[in-house]
């Protein structure tokens, strides 16, 4: 069980750019579910697509796995033989308290969880990869080159999910759909200074983009399907194939 989130509930000045902190993990999963609409039943779905798409002997990848809830999902579905699954993610405070989840697990399928750049990891033999909301936390000059080599990775037939924060065209519903996000959130139990102050933190920090832009660069990344299969307010999910040629 997670602590509750209370970082932004208090603080003078600018508040600091967000960064995924010893506090930050420690209520992480409080965090999440709460800020984004939709979370729970994106995990609760994932299970579903991972049985349909993976490979037996191939490699399931999560980049950005912070503390492995997208693995443990994937873990649960694995039916075929001589599958493992290998978590990424940068900061050290959550790939630590992830290993310990995953030794905690009582699962067979093995999980390794590395302390690195998803950027820089080698992506082979994979059958399935996972990005959930992680694209819009790296650099935009390196999203293409890492879209590419995820597609080259996968076995045919494999398949990417990726779930990001979108941005929308026109401003008027780009208005519409931050306020009703907010909406959600005060529902949680959010102040409006909490809001605002994680807003101001994850300003340059976390770059969302278009749902035209995200196709755009998965089809030239070598997916023959993108298919939008989930959205709530800002937040959507794609599922990208990779063909069988």
């Amino acid at each position: 069980m997670s602590d509750r989130d209370r970082l932004f509930a208090s603080g003078e000045g600018a508040a600091a750019p967000f960064e995924f902190s010893r506090e930050v993990v420690r209520v992480f999963p409080d965090m999440i579910e709460r800020s984004v609409p939709g979370y729970r039943l994106l995990l609760e779905l994932t299970p579903l697509m991972v049985a349909r798409a993976v490979q037996p002997d191939s490699r399931i990848y999560d980049l950005g796995c912070s503390l492995g809830a997208a693995s443990l999902a994937a873990r649960r579905a694995v039916q075929a033989d001589g599958v493992e699954i290998i978590g990424v993610d940068s900061s050290p405070e959550m790939v630590e308290r992830c290993r310990q989840i995953m030794a905690a697990d009582n699962s067979r399928v093995p999980v390794e969880v590395i302390e690195g750049d998803a950027c820089n990891l080698p992506i082979e033999n994979a059958s399935v990869v996972m990005m959930y909301f992680t694209l819009q936390f790296i650099a935009p000059e390196q999203r293409d080159q890492l879209m590419a080599c995820i597609a080259a990775g996968l076995r045919p037939g494999g398949v990417l999910l990726l779930a990001e924060k979108l941005a929308f065209e026109p401003a008027e519903q780009q208005d519409w759909l931050d306020t009703h996000h907010h909406d959600f959130k005060r529902a949680q139990g959010y102040s409006d200074l909490e809001i605002a102050r994680k807003r101001q933190a994850l300003e340059n920090v976390l770059i969302p983009e278009t749902r035209a832009t995200h196709h755009r660069r998965l089809r030239q990344a070598g997916f023959d399907q993108v298919i939008d299969w989930f959205q709530c307010f800002n937040f959507a999910a794609f599922a990208a194939v990779k063909g069988e040629r």
